[in-house]
């Protein structure tokens, strides 16, 4: 019977982000991702290359997962904020691995620097609009955004604490998330004029 090597492969990224997310890249060990997904070590240097290559491809996936679960929607950057809370909240190793990338390797790649790129020039032209205050300039407000989703899994005690995401009872995480699309909603919304102006 042929292998299944769509199968294999996904099951080594899954294993790897694990992995990854649990002890960085120069924790990860190849032979426990082959091991967890078993499959032959040989099988990652053949479809990903050295580790540091197959840590980009399951950043790379799980960046690509976030976008396609959270599109980035400029007209309700509050929305949007509570969102990719939700969506961290999901996947409490997704933050982890987030870490241990900055930590391990800073800088953004090529792709990475496009995708933040075309987010600031939407906030730019959506202030340029009147829709988004512009008191702060686009690429500050994306980054606050980008902060205030992300700030309670860096936090003593958040779900981004313990594998399970169990870190907060169901009324305190909704009070969390109310917080965060509150605080983008008023960091974004558009001056009011005075009237009579």
């Amino acid at each position: 019977m042929a292998r299944d090597s769509n199968a294999t492969k996904a099951r080594l990224l899954d294993a790897a982000f694990t992995e990854f997310a649990t002890y960085g890249i120069a924790g990860a060990r190849v032979d426990r991702i082959a091991e967890a997904a078993q499959a032959n070590k040989r099988l990652i240097y053949v479809y990903y290359g050295n580790k540091e290559q197959l840590f980009d491809a399951v950043l790379q996936r799980a960046l690509a997962t976030g976008s396609e679960s959270v599109p980035f929607e400029v007209e309700d950057l509050p929305g949007y904020a509570g969102a990719v809370f939700d969506h961290l909240v999901e996947r409490p190793a997704l933050m982890r691995l987030v870490l241990w990338k900055q930590l391990e390797r800073p800088g953004s790649t090529d792709a990475e620097s496009a995708s933040y790129d075309g987010k600031i020039e939407a906030v730019r032209r959506a202030q340029e609009a009147g829709r988004i205050d512009a008191a702060v300039p686009a690429a500050d407000v994306l980054t606050l955004v980008m902060g205030l989703s992300q700030a309670w899994f860096g936090a003593v005690g958040g779900p981004a604490a313990n594998a399970a995401g169990a870190g907060w009872a169901a009324e305190r995480l909704a009070e969390h998330r109310a917080a965060v699309v509150e605080a983008v909603r008023r960091i974004t919304a558009p001056a009011r004029r005075p009237a009579g102006d």
